[in-house]
């Protein structure tokens, strides 16, 4: 199944779904910072979520406790795929030294990633 790239909101949304990992509208703007979002927002964001296919919801009473359907980490990776291939010519290489050279990653940093790879 092909994943759908989301706004910045939606991103938002999911990065607070994926933290509770089930909640009702109510829980999910509690995690907003002030100024919060208006709750026909978050409501509204939270449906096309749905239509894309990234939460479900179980119905209770007249609210939904809503769920994410795609793990952060299946949409972390489908992302870093998308930033690799879009700006730096689809190699890890060219990211890597772009992180290195802008003092976003540490040579400690480096060492370490180098050591996972090898296990």
């Amino acid at each position: 199944m092909q994943i759908a790239q989301l706004t910045k909101a939606e991103e938002q949304v999911m990065q607070y779904l994926w933290e509770i990992e089930k909640g009702f509208l109510k829980d999910i703007l509690e995690l907003f910072p002030e100024p919060k979002p208006h709750t026909n927002t978050v409501s509204t964001i939270l449906k096309v979520l749905k239509e894309k296919d990234f939460v479900d919801y179980e119905v209770h009473g007249r609210q939904h406790q809503y769920f994410p359907l795609v793990s952060k980490e299946r949409y972390s990776g489908k992302s870093m795929k998308s930033l690799v291939k879009n700006y730096f010519e689809g190699s890890y290489k060219n990211a890597v030294s772009f992180l290195v050279e802008k003092n976003e990653m540490s040579v400690e940093d480096l060492e370490m990633l180098l050591n996972e790879l090898k296990k």
